[in-house]
């Protein structure tokens, strides 16, 4: 990366930091692929997180998933003597092929010219064009970008070539213990999901980080530019911070509903099984033409209501759990094809946050 810096190839806002004053340090790693390599660190002493290398290039075989990235094409775009107005159609084509025909993306295009001007010179160079081309591939940096503003997307503090620094999050994962990864091995999965219970916030706590989920959820659903699709519902996506407001950690199977019908419409397919984007963005095989259709059966909500349901009803004041349960059961039945599916969603969604805040709103926890 540094290399490239040096050279011109890349610039944005933490490269001086990274390269030259070293003053991005990099501390506990939290994962375990070279394609997704995140780590705990600190920006002129602003604790962070840092991502690099994130998503493969698609251009990589399906099944090489720890194959390292092409480096020769990481970079190559814009090329120079690119304009800027040349520029911004380049991304205006790519947020038109992503999120689909959307009215507003001549908006979301000169936002990202704002967010790759790193030095906030006015101008953006070639180096940081580079970097910003990189990081538009990535599905969690776009989406950062378009949710900059929402409470419960981490802030994005800068980036250089296609790493990029978020704001941290206190607690990693919605529940209160993590082990090391050699310990995790041996542990039966029924057993650890009954330690995750034992281990969580007080039941006020987890209503408030619920809420935050619920929120989030609205925020992805058909927003200004468009449906998003959380395509991995698990606990270790979702963190909080200390006054227990949601925070998202990872979101790079969060995908544009236009983006994710092209990847996965015309897939051949023998059974519904093989229709299945990340671990949960589910379409059926059409067993006529043995290929898979493009529409998702099961919406963000009833998968959040899914996730949420032990974590909420462990513990629940019982003068509320009976209708929480039945609340949290209808969202989990919630499904894309229902007619008016988004009148229900809607009321779904408002009756089970309304139901929490009542119960929260008076108690010191929340």
């Amino acid at each position: 990366q540094c290399d490239k810096y040096k050279t011109g190839v890349i610039d944005g806002p933490a490269c001086n930091s990274l390269c030259v004053t070293e003053t991005l340090y990099f501390g506990k790693c939290l994962s375990t692929k070279p394609n997704n390599q995140m780590y705990l660190g600190i920006w002129d002493n602003l604790p962070g997180v840092v991502k690099c290398q994130m998503e493969q290039a698609l251009h990589l075989d399906f099944g090489t998933e720890l194959e390292p990235r092409k480096e020769i094409v990481l970079f190559d775009k814009p090329t120079r003597g690119t304009t800027v107005q040349k520029f911004k159609e380049m991304v205006y084509s790519l947020f038109k092929a992503k999120l689909g025909d959307q009215g507003n993306l001549s908006e979301l295009v000169n936002l990202i010219l704002t967010v790759a001007d790193g030095d906030k010179d006015g101008q953006v160079s070639l180096g940081e064009a580079k970097s910003a081309w990189a990081l538009l591939q990535l599905n969690e940096f776009l989406l950062m970008v378009i949710l900059q503003d929402k409470e419960h997307t981490p802030k994005l503090m800068g980036f250089c070539g296609d790493l990029y620094v978020m704001e941290s999050v206190e607690y990693t994962s919605l529940y209160g213990i993590s082990l090391p990864w050699v310990i995790e091995l041996f542990i039966p999965s029924g057993f650890r999901r009954s330690m995750d219970q034992l281990f969580t916030p007080s039941w006020p706590r987890k209503a408030k980080i619920a809420i935050g989920l619920l929120e989030f959820v609205e925020d992805v659903f058909h927003g200004p530019y468009g449906n998003f699709l959380m395509c991995d519902t698990s606990a270790k996506n979702l963190g909080y911070n200390d006054k227990y407001d949601l925070k998202m950690v990872d979101m790079r199977k969060i995908v544009p509903e236009t983006n994710l019908k092209e990847l996965i419409k015309d897939r051949h397919c023998e059974s519904d099984l093989d229709c299945v984007y990340g671990t949960d963005c589910r379409t059926s095989c059409d067993q006529s033409t043995m290929k898979c259709t493009s529409e998702v059966i099961q919406p963000n909500l009833a998968k959040a209501c899914q996730l949420l349901k032990d974590y909420l009803l462990r513990g629940a004041p019982s003068e509320i759990r009976e209708e929480l349960e039945k609340q949290l059961y209808s969202c989990i039945a919630l499904k894309v094809t229902a007619n008016q599916m988004e009148m229900e969603h809607s009321l779904i969604l408002n009756n089970l946050k309304t139901l929490l805040w009542k119960k929260i709103s008076y108690t010191n926890d929340s």
